[in-house]
């Protein structure tokens, strides 16, 4: 984002021009937020994202000529450095990993949208995932599902490393994680950073989306 204006730019793709405005409305009333496009479908969210600089774009699952799962997709290929929300009416575990799997930083409901999806903005923002409590719910899920069977992938970690993963992947801060499992935030800090390490990855939603994509949705 340019130092002349700090806000962070978001395209708006809904096929239903009222829910576009309903969530205009919520977005523009942020000092640091501001719709700068707007969408019918995923074709139109695409070459928005070529013709506006944006810095965040909130879609619709569920559009007509390209859904906002082929979107998200296409966009996360042509254009990295742009975040995405996937905004749906399902609370559907597939829709979530597919989300996610497709490069969106969140998955938010459409009908706790006016409450969640400032939240979702700015954690996209600090590169961080959001998922609303039954996403994490069936992260865990899942993941507890697989290191029961003995097939989580996640071997290369010490146990004390995917505690810690698992507290990453539901949103812990360091501090809570500290306080959960009685030790300090220097180390939890040190236990984190051996993580990315050994996984190649940089930040917190890197490591949530490999939560959950290995070993639940066949490539």
């Amino acid at each position: 984002m340019h130092a002349r204006d700090a806000r962070t730019r978001i395209l708006l793709a809904d096929d239903h021009a009222l829910v576009r405005r309903g969530l205009r409305l919520i977005l523009d009333a942020e000092s640091d937020l501001t719709v700068v496009a707007e969408a019918a479908d995923g074709a139109e969210a695409i070459d928005a994202c070529a013709d506006t600089e944006v810095d965040l774009a909130i879609l619709d699952i569920a559009m007509p000529r390209m859904t906002g799962l082929q979107a998200a997709r296409e966009m996360s290929r042509r254009f990295p450095a742009v975040r995405i929300l996937i905004l749906s009416m399902y609370d559907n575990e597939q829709y979530l990993f597919e989300a996610l799997k497709a490069g969106a930083s969140g998955y938010v409901l459409k009908s706790v949208a006016d409450r969640d999806l400032l939240q979702a903005c700015r954690a996209a923002m600090r590169g961080e995932p959001f998922l609303y409590p039954g996403a994490v719910n069936a992260l865990i899920r899942e993941y507890l599902g697989r290191d029961q069977n003995g097939g989580a992938p996640e071997s290369l970690l010490t146990p004390r490393e995917e505690e810690i993963i698992k507290l990453v992947a539901e949103g812990y801060s360091s501090k809570r994680i500290a306080e959960t499992l009685t030790i300090s935030i220097k180390t939890v800090d040190r236990h984190r950073a051996n993580i990315l390490a050994k996984l190649g990855m940089r930040d917190r939603l890197e490591l949530t989306k490999y939560a959950i994509r290995v070993g639940l949705v066949e490539p």
